[in-house]
C-alpha cells in the first residue's frame, strides 16, 4: 500500500511539473507504459491471494484512472497555452500580395462598374455629396407620381417598366427604372426636411441598380445609374454647370475637357439640359477630348417645382439641381468596353482584361 501511494504521488505529481507536451508524454510513459510504475502494480496481482487480489487490483484500476485524468486535463492546458503562444508570436500579414506563382490563378479583380463607383464616390465626396440608397422595387408613387411623371406619360408603358403583382391595396409595384425614387425618398424624409428648415444644403448621389425592358449592344435588362440632388435656397443653374464641368473633367481625367449643354425635356426638371463631351473619330476610334464630334453622357436640370411640392416642400422657399447618367456607359467609355452585355456575362477571362485590382487607389 506503501508503494501505491509513492506510485500515485511520483506519477501525478510529474504530470504537474510537465512544462509541455513531449515531458507531459514521458511522465505518461513512465507510469501507465510497458514498463511503468503503474503497469508494474498490474503485473505483481498474480502472485497474490485472490481476496488481495481484488482489493488490490481495484485500487491499482482506481490509480490509472486517476493518472489518465490528470493527463487528458494538463494536456488540453498545456495545448491551449502552447495555441495562444503561437497566435501572440505568429502574424499574417493580409495586405501582402500573392505569391508570383499563384497571383494568375489566385488574385481578384473589381468589377468595372465597382471601379466606377469608387471613382464616382472619391469625386463626388470631394464636393460635398453624400452616398443615399434606397429600394429596387419601389412603388408607383414614389418611381413616378412624386417625380411629375403623370398617368399617361409613356414611361408608365409596359414596354419599358416590368411591373410586378401589386400590393393587397392594390399599389402598383415596379423594379424601379431609375434611381430617381431615392431622391424623393432622401427630400421625403424629416431630419433633412429640418436641416433645410434650419438653413442646410441637401447634397447626394445615388448610384444603384435600375431595370427597363430593353437589351441590345448597348442595352440591358438590369443597368446601373447614379443620380445627384442638391436642394437649398439659393443653388442655380451656373452651380449646375459647374458641378457637372468639374466631375467629367476628373472622372474623363481630360483637364480642358470641353462640355456643351443641349436644352431638353425630362418631367422631373425645368429647365432641362443634355450634356455632351467633346470627342473625336480619328481612324475610326473614340478619343475623349478636343475634337470635332460630340457624345451625349447625361441628363440634369433644375429640379422641377412640382417635385419639390410633392415631397412636402415649399417650391417658393427651396429650389435645386439634379442629374443622372449610366455608370455601364461612362465605364464603356473610359475604358474602351465595347459591349454593355459583357458587363454581366461572367467570363472571368474578361474581367480578369477589364478588371481592378483592390490595392489599387481610385484616384
Amino acid at each position: 500500500m506503501t508503494d501505491l501511494s509513492t506510485i500515485r504521488d511520483e506519477a501525478l505529481g510529474a504530470v504537474q511539473r510537465a512544462a509541455d507536451l513531449a515531458a507531459l508524454d514521458a511522465a505518461r510513459v513512465a507510469a501507465l507504459g510497458k514498463k511503468g510504475s503503474v503497469t508494474g502494480l498490474m503485473k505483481t496481482l498474480g502472485g497474490l491471494a485472490p481476496d488481495q487480489r481484488k482489493e488490490f487490483g481495484a485500487r491499482v484500476n482506481q490509480l490509472k484512472g486517476e493518472i489518465e485524468v490528470a493527463l487528458e486535463a494538463r494536456k488540453s492546458a498545456l495545448s491551449a497555452s502552447a495555441l495562444a503562444a503561437k497566435l501572440s508570436n505568429e502574424r499574417v500579414d493580409v495586405s501582402l500580395p500573392a505569391r508570383p506563382e499563384f497571383a494568375s490563378a489566385r488574385e481578384g479583380t473589381l468589377h468595372p462598374v465597382g471601379q466606377v463607383m469608387d471613382e464616382l464616390a472619391a469625386i463626388f465626396g470631394e464636393m460635398g455629396f453624400t452616398w443615399a440608397d434606397g429600394p429596387d422595387i419601389e412603388d408607383d408613387w414614389h418611381n413616378f407620381t412624386a417625380l411629375n411623371i403623370p398617368p399617361d406619360h409613356p414611361a408608365r408603358q409596359m414596354q419599358d417598366t416590368f411591373y410586378l403583382p401589386p400590393r393587397a391595396d392594390g399599389t402598383p409595384i415596379v423594379l424601379r427604372t431609375h434611381t430617381s425614387p431615392v431622391q424623393a425618398r432622401t427630400m421625403l424624409d424629416e431630419l433633412v426636411q429640418k436641416m433645410l428648415h434650419d438653413g442646410g444644403s441637401l447634397r447626394v448621389i445615388v448610384p444603384g441598380r435600375t431595370f427597363r425592358i430593353d437589351s441590345d449592344a448597348t442595352h440591358t435588362p438590369m443597368f446601373h445609374q447614379v443620380e445627384g440632388l442638391v436642394l437649398d435656397r439659393t443653388t442655380h443653374m451656373g452651380h449646375l454647370k459647374g458641378c457637372l464641368v468639374d466631375f467629367c473633367r476628373a472622372f474623363f481625367e481630360v483637364d480642358d475637357l470641353p462640355l456643351r449643354f443641349r436644352p431638353s425635356y425630362f418631367p422631373f426638371t425645368e429647365p432641362s439640359a443634355e450634356v455632351d463631351i467633346g470627342c473625336s473619330w480619328k481612324d475610326g476610334e473614340l478619343r475623349i477630348g478636343a475634337g470635332d464630334s460630340w457624345l451625349e453622357i447625361l441628363g440634369s436640370g433644375m429640379v422641377h417645382p412640382n417635385v419639390i411640392r410633392n415631397c412636402g416642400l415649399d417650391p417658393a422657399v427651396y429650389q435645386g439641381f439634379a442629374f443622372g447618367m449610366g455608370i455601364d456607359r461612362i465605364a464603356m467609355l473610359k475604358y474602351g468596353i465595347p459591349d454593355l452585355r459583357s458587363f454581366f456575362d461572367s467570363d472571368l477571362r474578361w474581367l480578369r482584361h477589364y478588371g481592378f485590382s483592390a490595392l489599387e487607389s481610385v484616384r
